[in-house]
């Protein structure tokens, strides 16, 4: 992008796709928040390019109440309705069931030993995966952890929360770090 560093070749080019490649992707995240605004976007990006989400997000935060849990899983019918009307979120009636379920889920999780930050982290042992990959080509869509993670999601009761779905919120909130190794994030996160 013109200021002579090297990044993930999937950053592009688009000021979006890299302010969040430099300043959040791969960055350790443990705000309980932010990490339930994750895993909904993540599964609000299936079948769909990762930018359409980004450019969606803000609409999202205002759609979904700051993604707050509590409220989210409080939704009616009339709340719903507004969801699938709203063009600035994707409007996919599955999608929006799925985050009201995942949010009451989310919930349930709290009442778990060490609540949903412990639960998620748990799949890394607490720790970043620190990755070395050389290339793009070289980075899984899935791994052993992120499979544990879908499976035991979904006997929670969450949805929209598949094996690959899974890696890419643990790659999102820095669970793993897949900056490639001539990235100049590699090292920093």
């Amino acid at each position: 992008m013109g200021d002579g560093r090297t990044r993930c070749t999937w950053a592009g080019s688009e000021r979006i796709y890299i302010d969040y490649h430099d300043q959040e992707w791969g960055v350790p995240e443990w705000d309980e928040r932010r990490l339930f605004e994750m895993l909904i976007l993540e599964g609000a990006q299936a079948g769909l390019a990762w930018i359409t989400i980004l450019r969606k997000r803000e609409n999202y935060r205002v759609a979904f109440d700051g993604f707050d849990p509590e409220i989210v899983a409080r939704y009616g019918p009339e709340k719903r309705a507004a969801l699938k009307a709203d063009a600035g979120i994707v409007r996919n009636r599955a999608k929006i069931e799925a985050a009201v379920g995942n949010a009451k889920a989310w919930l349930e999780l709290r009442g778990q030993n060490g609540g949903p930050i412990d639960f998620l982290w748990g799949f890394v042992d607490g720790k970043p995966i620190a990755n070395r990959w050389r290339s793009l080509a070289d980075v899984p869509a899935e791994t052993a952890e992120s499979k544990a993670m879908s499976k035991a999601l979904k006997a929670n009761g969450f949805r929209f929360v598949g094996p690959t779905i899974c890696y890419a919120f643990m790659q999102a909130v820095g669970m793993v770090n897949d900056h490639t190794l001539d990235c100049f994030r590699h090292d920093q996160v």
